[in-house]
């Protein structure tokens, strides 16, 4: 399988809410209404408004609340209408959200995984809501299919990243490349034998290798209750995908370039669905000890013929599926492209608008400033500034100006008492002549 492509795809929350919206619910036969009181609903309030009838509606809408925080998935959203929402439309946008969304969106998954796993613990009291355990089912059925989907959109986005690289190189580079690719999946391929899930050897070479007990005394029975965790009478899926630990580690491992540890957690989901499917009779998702010991005795639990056939065994893929991606893959690029362009324009835009603003900020802060200046030198040209009544001011020598009497003691004097200045002594003339 080619090497882990730089971008992992996150698809598994719209692909739940697609299946969510896909279900056929039994519902009442709902009241008629008139066409002038519909209105179409889009968005984060088409979610609102419908009723899923699944125990996860809430985790759907948690979901939601996430991606909400991305703007533009947010703007996708609001954008979108159920016909969207149930084609995956909507569910290609989620390779373009940011990592710190993708990591809230899988912490929301671990939670209601294991709430759901919970939840089955409750079909071991046959008295308990019978309806709640069948709707548990059928939600980790749901959450294995979109497993299954998200992982065949990783598996092409890998693929399409590899050709493209390829594409990208000279002749000499490209061979060099493909070279060391083929080499990679040479070493991959070279691993010992993979059994069957649930075969007697498998189970065996758990019991010797991991429980340290004697192969030739494998007892089925004790080999139940050694591996019943919890000691609650079952095999939930946690213990059952625990049993395979030893075979996915013949295939994978995490310092080898050439293995995928998304791979190899598909392979475990494989694993535990054969065994489900098998030994399950059921089918309520845990495998009581009858079930187990039911599977023991058939034909099949001793044949395992030439062991399991890994994923690289089985293309997540059609030719055909890949270049429908890849056309998706296309067309989003391109659009993001014009968004990019266009976003490029109006910043443009935006900076010459800025520009002229500045140009005309500075010219009106000079025209103000010359303003002030001439104002300055108005006032100094026509003299001193006229009092409030209009009368003009003049600045008085301090040293001839009589100091006027204080307003009590000023009496009405006669004006022929008010005494005139004498007249500066005329001097004599000279005489020019004698000079």
């Amino acid at each position: 399988m080619p090497s882990s492509g730089p971008r992992a795809v996150l698809l598994l929350p719209l692909l739940l809410l697609r299946a969510v919206l896909a279900v056929p619910l039994e519902r009442g036969t709902p009241q008629q209404e008139s066409p002038a009181t519909e209105s179409p609903v889009s968005g984060p309030a088409l979610l609102s408004s419908q009723d899923t009838g699944l125990y996860y509606h809430r985790y759907l809408q948690e979901v939601i609340n996430v991606l909400e925080t991305d703007g533009h998935f947010r703007e996708k959203l609001q954008a979108a209408n159920a016909e969207d929402i149930k084609s995956g439309k909507l569910s290609r946008e989620l390779d373009f959200v940011s990592h710190h969304v993708r990591t809230k969106l899988d912490e929301l998954k671990r939670q209601e995984v294991s709430r759901l796993r919970m939840l089955l613990k409750a079909k071991m009291d046959a008295e308990q809501e019978p309806s709640k355990q069948g709707q548990a089912t059928r939600d980790l059925a749901q959450y294995d299919a979109a497993h299954h989907e998200e992982f065949k959109r990783y598996e092409m986005l890998k693929e399409h990243e590899r050709r493209r690289y390829l594409e990208s190189l000279g002749e000499e580079q490209r061979k060099e490349a493909e070279r060391k690719l083929e080499e990679q999946q040479r070493r991959h391929r070279e691993h010992p034998k993979v059994n069957v899930p649930g075969s007697q050897a498998q189970l065996k070479e758990v019991w010797e290798e991991l429980d340290g007990l004697d192969p030739n005394r494998f007892n089925p029975k004790t080999f139940f209750i050694l591996h019943d965790i919890n000691s609650d009478g079952v095999l939930d899926e946690q213990e059952l995908e625990a049993l395979f630990t030893k075979e996915l580690e013949k295939v994978y491992d995490p310092k080898n370039e050439e293995d995928d540890m998304r791979e190899m957690e598909e392979e475990r989901l494989r694993m535990r669905e054969h065994v489900m499917k098998n030994v399950d009779t059921n089918q309520d998702r845990l495998v009581t000890l009858e079930e187990f010991l039911a599977s023991t005795q058939r034909k099949e639990f001793g044949d395992t013929g030439e062991g399991w056939e890994t994923v690289e065994m089985h293309p997540a893929y059609t030719e055909e599926e890949l270049r429908r991606f890849e056309e998706e893959l296309a067309a989003r690029e391109a659009e993001l492209n014009a968004k990019a362009q266009r976003l490029s324009q109006e910043t443009e835009a935006l900076g010459r608008s800025q520009g002229r603003l500045e140009a005309q900020k500075r010219e009106l802060q000079q025209a103000v400033l010359q303003m002030e200046q001439r104002k300055q030198q108005q006032q100094s040209q026509k003299g001193p500034a006229p009092g409030p009544e209009g009368q003009l001011k003049f600045s008085q020598d301090t040293d001839d100006a009589p100091v006027p009497a204080p307003a009590g003691d000023q009496k009405d004097v006669d004006p022929s008492e008010k005494k005139v200045p004498d007249q500066p002594p005329e001097l004599p003339r000279l005489d020019t002549q004698h000079l």
